[in-house]
Parts: structure tokens; C-alpha cells; sequence
């Protein structure tokens, strides 16, 4: 099968912040976390399309984690990698139990995030990629920002280039300019496979970035380049080209 080509506006966002943090570098092999969303699945067909146009040279490959929640089924995902010919990796952990035996003091979203981070890091180390991939976009790095400003007084949100704490790996975000919305258009468009996650501990209540999106959301009827305005005030706190950074994995 093969790989589905991305509109050229989010080929084009994808090139310019990989550009901008110097996110992909010749003989890098890059590792996707691919949870089966419509955003880290939009991820890998850029990525793959990058692949064959970029002028250098990278190697591409994913890993989903699977935290055994009753109504998170990422399996199909297996067949679909294979049938692109991606190298594939599959965790399946049993984070949801862990948490509720183990967590103090701490969110369930917080505590799972750094676990399949944790497990994303071990993954790439054991296979030999160097680079890891996450797939949050424009619209993540807003909320953060905003949630980071109101509730904990700090101008800080996501990095887009990072080297980790260990300083064995570099993590990077390459739709850090791109809109939750040209995700969701592409995935539908494409007929991407996309695993719905349901999990109660995120949906049960809402939650500070629930609120944030809404927020934004309201801003931009009246205020159309808002979220242009944030990127540009965002970009000095999203971390350089791919040094240490402090607090960049929180």
C-alpha cells in the first residue's frame, strides 16, 4: 500500500518548523510514537511523504503503546504498518493498573503521559533510532501555554526540538505550526484508520485543557490570526535546535 500525500499547506507547515528547529538531520533515525490518533497518524504519511521529497536522508519507523485500557484498542495498527511498510514496534504495558495501584499525588493523564514516554524512550534506545517523534500540533502548544500562564504563572509551553535529560535522544514536534484542524481534515479526507480512545479518567469531568480549547476556540470567531499571534509569541519558549532543555519534559 502506499503512503497517502498530505496536502501541500501541511507539508508546508511540517517543512517550515522542522526547518525553524532544525528537526531532522541527515542519517537520523527517527521513531514515531504513534498512538493511532488522527494527529500521529496525519504524522507519519508527512513523514513518509518527507522522506522520499527531503534532500537528505533519514530513517522512519513507529511504536505504539498500548496501556491496556478497556476502551483503547490500537492492534489494528499492526496490519496497517505493515501493509505501508513501516518498521513497527508494539508496547503493551498495563499502565491503566499501575496507576490506579502506584499513582499519589498526580493526575491519571499526567502519570500515563510519562509512563508511554518512559516506554517510547526505552523502545527507541533497544531498536537504535535516535530521534523521537511526537505529534502534537499548534492547537497543544496554545493550550499548554495558556494553562501554564493562568494556573501556574509561568510563560512556558511545549518544546518543538529538545535534547532529552539523559542526552541520548532528541524529541521533536514537527507540527509545532501546524492546526488540529488541518489534521483532522486530512484524516478524514484520507480515510485514515484512526483509534478512537475513550478513557473515563480523561472524560469524566472537564478538564483544564478542555477549557483552554474552548477558550481559544471563542477568541478566534472574533480574532481569526490568534493562533498565528501565539506562534510568534510562542517561539522563543519552544526550545532551540535541539539542546538541553530544562522542564522540556514535563
Amino acid at each position: 500500500m502506499e503512503p497517502v500525500k498530505p496536502p501541500k499547506t501541511l507539508i508546508q507547515a511540517t517543512g517550515k518548523a522542522i526547518g525553524d528547529f532544525d528537526m531532522i538531520r541527515d542519517g537520523d533515525r527517527v521513531l514515531l510514537g504513534l498512538s493511532g490518533g488522527k494527529d500521529s497518524l496525519s504524522l507519519l504519511h508527512v513523514l513518509l511523504h518527507m522522506q522520499q521529497k527531503a534532500p537528505i536522508r533519514f530513517e522512519l519507523a513507529a511504536c505504539t503503546v498500548d496501556p491496556q485500557s478497556p476502551d483503547f484498542d490500537p492492534s489494528p495498527l499492526k496490519a496497517y504498518l505493515a501493509e505501508l511498510g513501516v518498521p513497527y514496534f508494539f508496547e503493551s504495558q498495563p499502565i491503566v493498573e499501575q496507576a490506579e495501584k502506584s499513582m499519589v499525588g498526580d493526575s491519571f493523564c499526567a502519570f500515563c503521559s510519562r509512563m508511554r514516554r518512559g516506554i517510547l524512550y526505552r523502545a527507541a534506545r533497544e531498536h537504535g533510532y535516535n530521534v523521537l517523534a511526537m505529534g502534537q500540533h499548534l492547537d497543544d502548544l496554545a493550550e499548554t501555554f495558556l494553562m501554564s500562564a493562568f494556573f501556574g504563572g509561568k510563560l512556558r509551553t511545549m518544546a518543538a526540538h529538545y535534547t532529552i535529560d539523559a542526552g541520548d535522544l532528541r524529541v521533536i514536534r514537527p507540527f509545532a505550526y501546524v492546526r488540529e484542524r488541518q489534521t483532522l481534515a486530512f484524516a478524514r479526507s484520507a480515510e485514515l484508520p484512526v483509534i478512537f480512545e475513550n478513557c473515563p479518567a480523561c472524560f469524566s469531568k472537564p478538564m483544564q485543557r478542555y477549557q483552554m480549547k474552548q477558550l481559544l476556540a471563542g477568541v478566534e470567531k472574533d480574532h481569526s490570526k490568534v493562533f498565528s499571534s501565539l506562534r510568534t509569541a510562542m517561539k522563543p519558549l519552544m526550545g532551540g535546535k535541539g539542546e538541553p532543555q530544562r522542564g522540556a519534559e514535563d
